[in-house]
């Protein structure tokens, strides 16, 4: 029955701050409505998963966390550091791929991943 993720939306403390933040971390590029449609690429896969309240795989005051796909992410750490965008937890690699944390500007974990 379900086709495929419609969207994700949230709410922010501040609109333009975030909106801005996706947009240069990212290069998420946002339209003026403060979003963007994200057209999967091929090979690309969405994972929907549920963790226990106390699991510590992120802040368990977080109730969501975003997961971005990225090409290269030895080339997107290096973006990261040309802007001074730290890393919230260092690179580790698993059977899944390979991972980064960066934090947003609501303090919300974002796990970038390459598989």
């Amino acid at each position: 029955m379900i086709k495929g993720f419609g969207g994700v939306f949230w709410r922010t403390k501040n609109l333009e701050v975030t909106t801005k933040w996706y947009s240069e971390v990212l290069k998420i590029e946002m339209e003026g409505w403060n979003g963007t449609v994200v057209k999967p690429e091929l090979g690309n896969e969405t994972v929907f998963s549920f963790f226990t309240e106390n699991d510590s795989y992120f802040p368990t005051e977080q109730q969501v966390m975003l997961n971005f796909q990225v090409h290269d992410l030895d080339e997107m750490i290096k973006h990261l550091e040309q802007i001074g965008v730290p890393l919230a937890k260092e690179k580790e690699s698993s059977e899944f791929g390979k991972f980064v944390w960066i934090e947003d500007p609501d303090g919300r974990l974002v796990e970038l991943w390459e598989k």
